[in-house]
């Protein structure tokens, strides 16, 4: 059931509150500390663009959360696509503030909330990364994901950008030692 996935989580320092108005402002700030990051993301969280996609993303059909490290917002990730009957959830969305990109932050982050999800008897989780995106491609291999394939011009994004979809999945047992570290 999607009320039991979707919960604040946190472990040590790391923080997930429910997306809500009152991070709006924080993530405003975050998003635009890296503007060219983007240009490769289905959708743009800068300037006038913001507005709109926090809207979409407090609407319900993804589960947001805001991203904390201690007291300071570093970014935003989801849930999305979820199907208890078939036990499968995806994680995405995720944008983090370059400080916290790229280590082990990130690791935690889909450690805790991947240990919650098999918690919460979910058995595939799944990644839908942009071909491009060469960054988040390298971060759901080091969590011991296996690529499924490409969905080929399968979405438009913001830019008009007619994307390749890369398909990534993780079952149990699958996990790196990195990651299993972090569950």
């Amino acid at each position: 059931m999607m009320t039991e996935l979707y919960v604040p989580l946190s472990r040590g320092t790391l923080r997930l509150e429910t997306l809500a108005q009152t991070h709006r402002e924080g993530l405003r700030g975050v998003c635009a500390r890296d503007t060219e990051i983007w240009d490769i993301y289905p959708y743009s969280m800068l300037g006038e663009h913001f507005g709109p996609v926090f809207a979409a993303m407090l609407d319900g059909s993804r589960q947001c959360y805001a991203v904390f490290s201690g007291d300071a917002l570093v970014g935003t990730t989801s849930w999305y696509g979820h199907d208890a009957s078939n036990r499968v959830v995806a994680i995405g969305g995720t944008f983090l503030a370059p400080e916290v990109r790229g280590g082990p932050f990130n690791l935690a982050l889909k450690g805790l909330m991947i240990g919650h999800a098999r918690a919460c008897g979910i058995h595939r989780i799944h990644f839908d990364v942009d071909v491009r995106n060469t960054r988040s491609i390298a971060a759901v291999l080091k969590l011991g994901c296996r690529a499924e394939g490409v969905l080929r011009q399968n979405r438009i994004t913001w830019t008009g950008h007619v994307r390749d979809t890369a398909i990534f999945s993780l079952l149990p047992g699958e996990e790196s030692p990195l990651l299993r570290a972090h569950l």
